[in-house]
């Protein structure tokens, strides 16, 4: 029917950071640690992996990157603060861990039980695991409720490898309205022998979906991703592209020339000037992909300062929410919204170095992203937008990052 419809076409002043109440907000993070296992029987308890992966997630609150500045700044811990962590962990006071006992902790740590422990904290910290069913202020009973954004993406560890010398590559789920309030709920490792598509459910089963609504890049716009987040109480959004070529086809031949713009933003910055539109319509009856209730194109196009064009793209998705739950505005934010998490990696390369970090075997890779979200998650929900000047700040004096995590009796 037609040409196809796709076609080629400044930072706010950071918050000071504010006192909050872990304890009365969320579960212990010592606790949490306390159920993961790091292999070791009988010999070398003397450092309890509570404390140990606690002062490394502590150090990384603080800007360490790496295994010997962990030690070196775990080294300079006060004792009084050292010996409450060992004795919360059931442990006598100790001297601090040596590099080589951090070193086998984080790498024969249980990288699943791991990652569920900080998803919990920063889930609870965030206020994010309050059911969904909690009783409502008087008058809000007809009004639906706003969807919960979760945002999928995968990141491959540029430098790390496993045993085998395949590269190490996560996928994540970051859960929240934007990104200065969202922290990461789940992660889990993509194995050599499979990919990011049948990992989505792994990683979605380890967050309730009800109320919430799933974002995440063409690749995972699948049946079974669909049925998974459907089946599960959630919502989806996706976009749809040549790689689902009968799905993409179907949207693609939509009379959208005749088709309201239903939304528009205009955004100016960088010397450019963006404008983004969405057109919505209701599902078609016989469209090749289950749940879906409306589908929608969106257009942005770009020019500088003068009016002169720089691109114009356009992108075809299909999203399950009827109107009355995301209508067009609120489809256009969740579409924009997915930058959120690449946006948090884009952050452990920069502030943390992760692509060249030097850990690189065994369970290394995999604990320090972790404690990368863990650090991030937590001095964001301290009310810190900038995260690179609130290493600093945390770095600077060593009770703040035990503060920040809870970690203080």
């Amino acid at each position: 029917m037609g040409q196809s419809v796709i076609y080629a076409a400044g930072s706010a002043p950071a918050e000071p950071i504010v006192s909050v109440p872990v304890a009365d907000t969320c579960c212990d993070l010592l606790q949490l640690f306390a159920g993961v296992s790091d292999g070791r029987v009988g010999r070398g308890r003397n450092h309890p992996v509570a404390a140990v992966l606690a002062l490394a997630a502590a150090a990384v609150v603080a800007g360490m990157r790496g295994y010997t500045a962990i030690t070196g700044w775990v080294a300079d811990v006060p004792p009084a603060i050292l010996a409450d962590l060992y004795l919360r962990g059931g442990a006598a006071p100790a001297p601090p861990p040596s590099k080589t006992t951090i070193w086998r902790v984080l790498t024969d740590a249980d990288t699943e039980a791991f990652d569920v422990a900080v998803g919990t904290w920063l889930m609870n910290l965030a206020g994010f695991s309050t059911p969904v069913t909690a009783s409502r202020d008087p008058g809000e009973e007809d009004c639906p409720r706003a969807l919960m954004q979760v945002r999928l993406d995968g990141k491959a560890v540029r430098g790390a490898r496993d045993a085998g010398g395949n590269q190490v590559r996560l996928l994540a789920a970051l859960v929240g309205p934007d990104a200065a309030a969202s922290v990461v709920a789940a992660q889990a490792g993509v194995g050599v022998k499979t990919n990011e598509v049948p990992m989505a459910a792994v990683v979605l089963a380890q967050i309730d979906l009800n109320g919430k609504i799933v974002t995440a890049d063409a690749l995972h716009t699948v049946k079974a991703t669909a049925n998974h987040i459907h089946e599960h109480g959630g919502e989806f959004a996706l976009p749809v592209k040549e790689n689902r070529r009968t799905l993409f086809d179907a949207l693609d031949t939509l009379p959208w020339g005749q088709v309201p713009i239903a939304h528009t933003a205009t955004d100016k910055g960088h010397g450019r000037i963006t404008t983004r539109t969405i057109q919505v319509l209701p599902a078609p009856e016989d469209l090749p992909f289950p749940h879906v209730n409306q589908v929608f194109l969106i257009e942005r196009y770009v020019t500088d300062l003068h009016g002169q064009p720089i691109s114009a793209v356009a992108a075809l998705g299909v999203a399950s929410p009827e109107p009355e739950q995301a209508n067009a505005a609120d489809l256009a934010g969740y579409v924009r919204e997915q930058w959120s998490i690449e946006s948090l990696h884009w952050l452990r390369d920069t502030l943390y170095q992760e692509d060249k970090s030097q850990v690189r075997t065994r369970s290394g890779p995999r604990v320090m992203a972790a404690l990368r979200n863990l650090a991030i998650g937590a001095l964001r929900m301290a009310g810190r937008i900038d995260v690179t000047e609130a290493t600093r700040w945390a770095g600077r004096s060593m009770d703040r990052p035990f503060t920040i995590l809870g970690l203080t009796s």
